[in-house]
């Protein structure tokens, strides 16, 4: 039976549904990117998140100063030192997200059918007739009838906790608008959404860029996730800002595509940045609900076919507040993986919720479930057809060692790479099987001292569906004599054994670099 990309073998027995899967080191091939915040930010909860399965950790400047978030990455990096496992870092940036003032805290309850004013004077108090908000513009970006939603920070769309607003009319620099649901906004931020609406403010505002220089820059940022991105130029505008500041010109933009002016230009924004994040919060209220589905589906396509990871957002809400998700949520997790996605983000789930590593570890188990059933031949041959020929020379290689894996049923696909690129390229094709990355560190100089690179590469595979890096030793070149290459495939065999991934009599594929040429070849352990 097949459906697009999910593969269920005929006759389908039903009990066979029910039994247990067997575990394994690595909980899925589909990465986990973890908020972290109030409510998972010690370091017994972020060592278990890692155990559970969070390979990126992201920290979300809407809200929280500097410090604050610098603290938390110091609970990160002891997280990782006692569990030895490897996590990236996001930065996300706050960008031209427009925000309800509430300085008294208070909650503040909407009628519906009543009317309230939003007005860009923050001297004023919220209340139940009056919302100051950050932005000065609002008057002229809107025109009665316009839809406006405020919601809790990473609201969930929760009747009670947002509201609909409808625009009744504009009063000079205030924006009169009618409620249509009656809703008590509780907290300190709430977020405000104009639907389909152009706001004239910089997608990399002067707040980001001063916390990308005194926050990313000495924390040596893995990703930068670039909230709002509506144009090509705004990669290129942040990927040259991030070139001014040493280190941050290898660290990744992943474009966090949140409105129709975005979906607008994807092709574009897709061709510029490192990688996608389908912000489906933002994008659920843009798009009409029936073609939330097909722009998900379409997105993660286009970024399967130009190998650039691709992340979806918010797909277990009700964890925020309950120890299962609901049947549509187990749904659309499983559906991301089978549409494509290299990573599962969640944001308030684990930032504010109350159980961020269940949530963690029951995404992972449906991940993996999914993963199970993933058609990889159908989407093998997709990929193959949409790359056509003739195909570069990288391209060939990766392709061939994917399809040699699965002739061979081997158990692990172990690429020698220095810049990623190589083992990236055969996380394309999906094989069933992990992609061991081992990264061969380069030595560089900038004039003054020698360094390695390698770590960089090696944490930007964490956000890879199906890749699994480790850092070699750098004594030992990527491009070398066989005794070397031996010597590190040594080493990564060990690491797989020790993974649990290899066991004796196994086959493994091996991708690398010997002198000029590109080698795949297959071995067979011994015991």
């Amino acid at each position: 039976m097949h459906s697009t990309n999910l593969l269920l073998e005929e006759p389908i027995r039903m009990a066979s549904i029910l039994e247990p899967s067997k575990p394994s080191f690595f909980p899925a091939m589909t990465k986990i990117v973890g908020t972290l915040g109030p409510k998972s930010r010690a370091v017994d909860t972020i060592s278990s998140c890692l155990k559970a399965g969070m390979s990126v950790a992201r920290f979300d400047f809407s809200w929280g100063d500097a410090a604050y978030h610098q603290e938390t990455l110091g609970n990160l990096k002891l997280a990782i030192k006692s569990t030895k496992k490897l996590c990236a870092v996001m930065l996300d940036t706050v960008g031209p997200e427009l925000q309800v003032v509430n300085k008294s805290e208070a909650s503040i309850s909407l009628e519906e059918n009543g009317t309230v004013i939003l007005t860009p004077d923050q001297g004023q108090e919220a209340s139940s007739e009056l919302l100051p908000i950050n932005f000065s513009g609002l008057a002229k970006a809107v025109m009665p009838g316009a839809t406006i939603f405020v919601g809790q920070y990473l609201f969930t769309g929760s009747e009670t906790t947002s509201v609909w607003l409808e625009v009744s009319e504009i009063k000079g620099d205030d924006v009169v608008c009618v409620i249509k649901n009656t809703a008590t906004l509780a907290g300190s931020l709430f977020t405000l959404h104009c639907s389909q609406i152009h706001i004239d403010l910089p997608t990399l505002s002067d707040e980001d860029k001063e916390v990308i220089k005194k926050w990313g820059a000495p924390n040596k940022i893995d990703f930068l996730s670039l909230s709002y991105t509506r144009h090509a130029e705004d990669v290129r505008q942040a990927r040259e800002f991030l070139s001014k500041l040493g280190d941050l010109s290898q660290t990744q933009i992943f474009a966090k595509i949140e409105n129709v002016e975005g979906l607008n230009h994807f092709d574009e924004i897709l061709q510029e940045a490192d990688g996608i994040i389908l912000s489906r919060g933002n994008l659920g209220i843009d798009l009409p609900p029936e073609k939330v589905f097909l722009f998900q589906k379409s997105a993660l396509h286009k970024c399967n076919m130009a190998g650039k990871p691709a992340v979806v957002t918010r797909v277990v809400d009700s964890m925020t507040d309950n120890l299962r998700p609901t049947r549509a949520e187990a749904t659309d997790v499983a559906n991301a993986v089978l549409d494509g996605s290299d990573a599962i983000l969640l944001g308030a789930e684990t930032l504010r919720g109350l159980y961020p590593v269940e949530t963690i570890s029951i995404v992972g188990k449906i991940c993996a479930e999914a993963e199970k059933v993933f058609n990889q031949d159908l989407y093998f041959k997709r990929t193959v057809k949409h790359v056509g020929e003739p195909m570069t020379h990288l391209e060939s290689i990766a392709s061939s060692a994917v399809r040699a894996a699965i002739k061979v049923k081997a158990s692990v696909i172990i690429c020698f790479t220095s810049s990623g690129r190589a083992a990236r390229l055969i996380a394309k094709y999906r094989p069933t099987m992990p992609v061991l990355s081992v990264v061969i560190p380069r030595l560089k100089t900038n004039q003054l001292r020698w360094s390695f690179t390698g770590a960089f590469e090696a944490r930007q595979s964490l956000i890879v569906r199906g890749l699994f890096p480790m850092l070699a030793d750098p004594r030992h070149p990527a491009e070398s004599t066989n005794a070397t290459n031996e010597s590190v495939l040594k080493v990564a065999l060990d690491h797989g054994k020790a993974c649990g991934v290899i066991k004796s009599h196994d086959r493994v594929v091996v991708c690398q670099k010997v002198g000029d040429s590109s080698v795949v070849k297959i071995i067979e352990l011994d015991d």
